[in-house]
């Protein structure tokens, strides 16, 4: 009996490892089927909203997208393995307004999509409708971590790091190959985590942005990593991106917010923030607004009061999100000088519907 019961136990603690194991192994298999299966979606959406951009602006816009180079990743897993070290390739969105001049320079907008991982989607229509108006030149890039491209792309993700890289080699492709871009007249705006590139391009590249303007930015992602929740800290922690949390390595992550490099400010800037805001939240913003004071830096700047919309209020259609843009508008216009301008609600009008 003793005999038995020593093998009995033998066996339970065997076959309780191993099911165990098996369970461990099946979430795993679970996890990896659910990633892959999110990426094909997000390549299918992606295609999706490839055509959608023709359709609701190829009226006013010639609609392409081209594929170019950025920086090397920021990490690579075997540096010695072919093609390690090669620069990143990504895509990115460019729309010239239809009954231009070719003959004449037109002014260029630099408009990085906003998201951790996320990508330039129809979402911005309106957008992209009110600056052909104005006939300004857009490029959009799908710098390195954007969604819509497969794992490795998403993986290469480089939050507050190369992806400002793939913005300003956005710029500068537009500049080599297209001769009416205006290499004088060059802006750079975005909103939430495009506000963030915004910022760090005129902060790395002053001489080459004439203007930016920085939407609800994430500004310190050392607050933000405070008031988040676990699931958010883990892109940031995840070993292809910083690979530790704030607290393990404070320095990087002030060396990724835009609060922390203030006093590299020289170019006109225009900020907008809500104190209703459900994503970023408003003491981001304060504190980059109180920072580059304190660099005694010349800006301009607005915090909104509980506008509906929250974190996409001057990106919303209603009345007040049109008359904010307008702001928006005038404040670029004074540095890149467009053809046509929007000043009144009735230029939106026509921007939107022509």
């Amino acid at each position: 009996m003793k005999l038995l019961s020593i093998i009995f136990t033998v066996f339970f603690f065997l076959s309780s490892n191993f099911f165990a194991q098996s369970i461990e192994d099946l979430k795993k298999e679970i996890t990896e089927n659910e990633e892959n299966l999110q990426h094909r979606l997000d390549i299918l959406e992606k295609l999706v909203d490839d055509v959608l951009w023709f359709q609701r602006v190829g009226d006013v816009a010639f609609v392409d997208k081209v594929f170019k180079t950025g920086p090397p990743p920021a990490k690579e897993k075997n540096p010695t393995a072919q093609g390690a070290g090669n620069p990143v390739k990504f895509w990115s969105y460019v729309f010239i307004p239809k009954g231009i001049d070719f003959n004449k320079k037109y002014p260029l907008i630099v408009l990085p999509h906003g998201g951790v991982h996320a990508d330039f989607t129809t979402y911005y229509t309106h957008i992209i409708r009110e600056l052909m108006y104005q006939q300004y030149i857009v490029v959009a890039p799908e710098y390195r971590g954007s969604t819509g491209y497969g794992e490795r792309h998403y993986k290469l993700i480089d939050y507050g790091g190369l992806e400002n890289e793939d913005a300003n080699a956005s710029r500068q492709y537009m500049l080599d190959n297209y001769d009416f871009v205006d290499p004088d007249r060059v802006g750079i705006i975005g909103w939430s985590h495009g506000g963030m590139i915004a910022l760090f391009n005129v902060f790395d590249h002053p001489d080459k942005y004439k203007v930016a303007f920085a939407g609800v930015p994430v500004s310190d992602l050392v607050a933000r990593m405070g008031y988040k929740d676990d699931s958010y800290r883990d892109l940031f922690s995840a070993d292809y991106h910083i690979g530790k949390t704030a607290d393990q390595n404070v320095e990087e992550y002030r060396k990724r917010s835009a609060a922390w490099n203030a006093h590299r400010l020289k170019t006109p800037l225009l900020i907008h923030t809500n104190t209703n805001d459900e994503d970023v939240n408003v003491l981001e913003v304060e504190h980059l607004i109180k920072s580059l004071k304190v660099e005694g830096k010349k800006f301009e700047y607005e915090i909104f009061q509980d506008i509906p919309g929250g974190h996409s209020f001057d990106r919303m259609d209603h009345k007040i999100g049109r008359e904010i843009r307008i702001k928006i508008y005038k404040f670029l216009d004074k540095f890149l000088d467009p053809p046509k301008k929007i000043t009144t609600l009735k230029d939106i009008e026509k921007a939107s519907y022509r």
